[in-house]
Parts: structure tokens; sequence; C-alpha cells
């Protein structure tokens, strides 16, 4: 019998469609991107990288309006583990795209901690574990956005353990979870980032639910993964290897990560983010509605 999962809102991301940058010849339009995360049945979005959708409030509402859909998200990048001198140039940055976020009618904004590597050369920019001060600085700096994103823009922040990062194990984002204030900080648990970096999704949600305030919805392909480990590829060259695949081909099962927030009682966004950086302009749609249908099939 197929659960009923009545708290779920199933939407999907320029990242679906192969975007990762506001501006990159490899990538689609911005309008084939709106066109056709409509055509797939989806009626909520995220705005993607700050630039590749129109940043203006009334042109951007104006063409999402006439295709019948709305915005769940904004997404910023941030290193707020290297200290209070982050603190401008990140608030810059957070600043733009919250008033975009909020113009737009959402109500949170995604934060992902920078990459410890180079997404394209591999290249070591940092070392992959942080210092106890560099903890501190961490969880006290999003605390500290939470509290003025808030403030300022009504917004929730929504912090995303991803892979490359310093919040990516589960045993980093217990440390994060356990050390920052529910009230400020809530998390953003991406079920392939989680699986591709060791962690148990439905375990997090039973464990932290009160934490989880936000999913992302992706699958990894265990045996590419292994070859990813073995190898030492960076995120973006796994990428490209294929890693992150097309539900229900890969793990974790998602049935289960559904139901289980479901269970939590409250209302979620559960956004599609099959991550495909570059990819071929016709292939997303495609995948897009078999999604769709998938995630139907289990009852979202």
């Amino acid at each position: 019998m197929t659960p009923v999962l009545d708290r779920i809102r199933v939407g999907s991301a320029p990242d679906s469609w192969g975007v990762w940058f506001p501006d990159d010849p490899h990538q689609v339009p911005w309008e084939r991107f709106l066109d056709e995360v409509a055509e797939a049945g989806y009626s909520w979005i995220e705005l993607g990288p700050y630039g590749y959708l129109p940043t203006d409030p009334a042109r951007l509402t104006d063409e999402v309006d006439r295709r019948g859909l709305k915005v769940s998200a904004g997404t910023v990048f941030c290193g707020l583990h290297r200290g209070p001198s982050e603190w401008d140039a990140t608030w810059e940055q957070v600043s733009r795209v919250a008033a975009l976020t909020r113009a737009m009618g959402a109500g949170h904004l995604v934060v992902i901690p920078s990459f410890w590597r180079d997404d394209k050369t591999a290249e070591i920019l940092e070392p992959p574990e942080l210092t106890r001060e560099q903890w501190s600085h961490l969880t006290r700096g999003m605390e500290r956005l939470g509290r003025e994103v808030r403030d300022t823009y009504g917004l929730d922040i929504v912090v995303h353990p991803h892979a490359d990062t310093h919040l990516d194990t589960e045993e980093h984002v217990e440390r994060f979870l356990d050390a920052t204030d529910p009230g400020l900080v809530s998390l953003c648990l991406d079920t392939g980032h989680y699986a591709y970096c060791g962690g148990d999704s439905v375990k997090l949600i039973e464990t932290y639910g009160e934490r989880v305030g936000y999913l992302h919805l992706k699958q990894v392909d265990p045996e590419i993964l292994a070859g990813v480990r073995a190898d030492g590829l960076p995120f973006g060259p796994a990428v490209r290897r294929g890693v992150m695949c097309e539900p229900p081909r890969g793990v974790p099962e998602l049935e289960p990560v559904l139901v289980a927030a479901q269970r939590l009682g409250v209302d979620l966004f559960a956004i599609v983010e099959q991550d495909m950086y570059p990819c071929e302009p016709d292939r997303p749609l495609p995948i897009a509605v078999r999604t769709r249908r998938f995630l139907r099939s289990c009852g979202a």
C-alpha cells in the first residue's frame, strides 16, 4: 500500500538541468529550464546559482507565475569557519540572494559550506578537517547568520552538508547539530550527498528530526562511488563520471526517507537535485518526468 505523504511538497531545481553556475555555455538557457520543469509536472523550484534566473523580482515573478511555478528557496555558499573576517563578504552575498528569495515569497535560504578542495582541479585549498577553533567559528557564524537572516529577511537558514566540504560525514553533521542552536539553525538534508559521505538519511531523520527543515532528493550509484573513493576523485569529476544517478537506480531508497520525514508531522520541501553538470541539453527533461512519476509512486 502506497503511503500518504501529504506533508511533503516536491519540487525540482536548476541543478537537475545541469546548472551549477550563473552563466556557462554548457548549461541550458534559463527560459528552457523554467519551461521544462513545469512540463515535467513540478510546481516548486529553487533559484539555483544567483544570476542564472532573472534577479529582478518583478520579471522573475512574471516568468514563474505564467508557468504555474513557485519558489521554495535560494542558495548561498560561505566559509564562516575562517572566522569573523569572513562576515562582511558573506553578508554581502547573502543579502542579495535573501532579498530575491523573500521577494519571491519563499521561506528558506539553503547555506552550503565552502569546498576544501577545488571542484575542478582537485587542488587542496584547505585541510579537510577543521581545528577546534574553526569548528567554533563555523557554529557561531551559522548561528549569527540564522539570526540575521531571520531578523532582516524573515527567512530560515537550512545548512546543507555537502561532499568535499567540512560538513559531510555523519560524525561532522552530528557534531555540527549538537553545537548549534535549534532555534537558529536547521538542516537541509541532501540524501545523495549524505550517502556519498557514508551517512544514513533515515537514521538522521529519526535521531535529529526536529533539526531537519528541508530535503534535497538525490541518489548515488554505489558502484561508481566505490571507484570515486578508490581514485580519490573530487566531487566535480565524480559527477561527470555519473556518481549521482537517476532514481530509483541508486541509494538511499527514497520512499523510506520520505516516510520518515512524513512522520515528523511538519510540512517539508523535498527538492529533486540530480547533479549532472555538464550534460547534453536534451537529457534532463525525460529524467525529470520519470523522477516525478517515481516520486508519485512513493506517495509524494
